[in-house]
């Protein structure tokens, strides 16, 4: 992964533009990372992943596992889930 510090990520954002189409860029401010920018496409199928990994947890489910969003929020607050 390509590592820039604050003040270049600034002053060279266009060519960090072109560089995160191939591989996320690391920014590094004071010595310390502190953000990684990537491509459209990287964080969408980062997004499309989490969906899925969401809906694996729910493939099971069935309608004796849903409650009423009153109902769950009443019995959180009674302490059913202490």
């Amino acid at each position: 992964m390509l590592s820039l510090n604050a003040n270049e990520a600034k002053t060279k954002f266009g060519t960090m533009l072109i560089n995160v189409q191939n591989e996320p860029v690391e920014i590094i401010k004071n010595g310390t990372p502190v953000a990684v920018v990537l491509s459209l496409r990287e964080y969408q199928l980062m997004e499309e992943l989490k969906m899925e990994l969401v809906k694996s947890r729910f493939s099971d489910v069935d309608d004796s596992d849903l409650v009423d969003g009153d109902t769950f929020f009443n019995d959180l607050d009674s302490g059913k889930y202490d």
